[in-house]
């Protein structure tokens, strides 16, 4: 699309469907709990001071940004947590990724909101897709992302099929460096660890995004056993029920980087015809053997590499699985 063509576009803004005066003061500020949000940025309130700390995330204009800042390019993503579109800085030029959340009152929906805007505030590492700034407008809550122009590794894989084992161990080490930040740094369950919640930029550099289910640990010895993410790469610990950790984030990408190798999900029905239902899928998750990668088509190392990494996901520390 030319550059010509798009200045008549408008930002598409999600429909309101819930009110969500019982979190709005008079001055048109979204708060839950010691969360501030308004068209100036994001604020945390100090239970114990009270006192406000700012976003610190503003990193190419050093000034917040507005709706009037941004021009519309192009829907680039959709999802039950909101639209994500490409849009351009009037002003500088620079090309974001603005991910627009419509805001209710639904208790759970808002608690991942909530969620979300606090790691993202947060998190600093190249691993990581970066949260310039956030801000509330109109109903819509608005995340100012990094733009990663390669898409999501299931672009890449629609695109090339399958991911040479060269380029597979690039994308891995990228990733674990990433969870190691997550998990000791910010004690950070991702629990959503998927080819769509990986994206890639024309550089070859691969980040985790989206902390929508996310979940914080007082401790690195910490576990869970909550019920969310995407059923499909669940570590079988989580559909079971079981208290989970940090390596549950392990299996589901041990199953994200057989998915890239061969091509497509690596549970398949033995008929060969589709399952039969939701439920049998995650029964084989849980009582079949993990799947491997055919040895006539990968070196004996990566074979040897995911059966290893499904067999000991439970006990191996992040840096074992890191490659050279």
């Amino acid at each position: 699309m030319k550059g010509k063509k798009l200045l008549g576009l408008k930002l598409d803004v999600p429909a309101q469907e819930t009110p969500v005066d019982k979190f709005l003061t008079a001055s048109g500020t979204f708060k839950d709990g010691e969360l501030r949000l308004n068209q100036r940025g994001l604020q945390l309130i100090s239970e114990e001071t009270g006192d406000e700390t700012q976003s610190t995330n503003l990193k190419v204009e050093d000034v917040q940004l507005s709706m009037d800042d941004l021009e519309m390019i192009q829907v680039i993503g959709k999802g039950s947590g909101g639209v994500v579109q490409l849009v351009r800085h009037k002003w500088v030029g620079t090309f974001y990724a603005l991910k627009g959340i419509q805001m209710n009152i639904q208790e759970s929906f808002r608690k991942q909101i909530v969620q979300e805007l606090k790691i993202n505030q947060a998190t600093q590492n190249p691993h990581i897709v970066l949260c310039h700034q956030s801000f509330y407008h109109n109903g819509v809550i608005y995340l100012v992302l990094e733009y990663m122009d390669r898409g999501s590794v299931v672009d890449i894989i629609k695109q090339v099929k399958t991911i040479l084992e060269p380029y597979l161990a690039v994308l891995c080490k990228q990733v674990l460096e990433g969870l190691l930040y997550l998990h000791h740094e910010r004690h950070v369950i991702h629990r959503d660890i998927k080819p769509s919640n990986l994206l890639v930029n024309h550089n070859g550099e691969v980040k985790i995004t989206d902390f929508g289910v996310s979940a914080v640990l007082a401790s690195s010895m910490g576990q869970r056993d909550t019920f969310v993410g995407t059923y499909n790469y669940m570590a079988p610990e989580r559909i079971s029920g079981s208290s989970y950790d940090y390596k549950s984030d392990i299996w589901s990408l041990g199953l994200v980087i057989l998915e890239c190798a061969i091509g497509r999900f690596p549970y398949i029905p033995s008929e060969g015809e589709g399952w039969l239902s939701f439920y049998e899928l995650l029964e084989a998750i849980v009582d079949q053997p993990p799947p491997s990668a055919p040895a006539d088509q990968f070196s004996p190392e990566f074979c040897s590499f995911i059966s290893s990494w499904y067999a000991k996901h439970s006990s191996l520390k992040l840096h074992m699985l890191l490659p050279p």
